[in-house]
């Protein structure tokens, strides 16, 4: 989408329409947060192993700081994911050919995810490992 027709003064001119409005803006979000788990296989992926996190921690009945460090390593995975795509995507917009940079770029923003999972996996088998080794007794 054209910025002017968001109403983003992106040139630093004025806005060609009505500034959007805060709660429209979310919408724009949305719609963006929308294309990525529509477009992107990685991403549902990423989703379904978020909620299989939070099952997890719900019936494990793991405490606010658990909490806190997986839902933080669910927001990093979705959010490098995100940012996978926006690079993705600009990368193709500036190239239709192989370039070696437009490969590092898009390489380095996989590495990210990759990183990000990683660092979820460690959290989780952090959190979940030792109360699923536990004895029942």
């Amino acid at each position: 989408m054209d910025p002017r027709q968001r109403g983003d003064a992106a040139d630093g001119g004025p806005p060609a329409g009505p500034r959007p409005g805060f709660f429209r803006s979310f919408a724009f979000a949305g719609q963006g947060v929308w294309y990525v788990v529509r477009t992107q296989r990685n991403m549902r992926v990423h989703l379904l192993a978020g909620a299989a996190a939070i099952v997890a921690g719900l019936v494990l009945r793991i405490g606010a700081a658990d909490w806190a460090c997986v839902l933080t390593a669910i927001g990093l995975v979705l959010t490098a994911e995100t940012l996978n795509t926006v690079v993705e995507a600009l990368t193709d917009l500036c190239t239709d050919e192989f370039h070696p940079l437009a490969k590092i770029a898009k390489d380095a923003a996989a590495g990210a995810v990759l990183i990000a999972s990683a660092a979820a996996l460690g959290v989780g088998l952090a959190v979940f490992l030792p109360r699923l080794l536990r004895s029942p007794g």
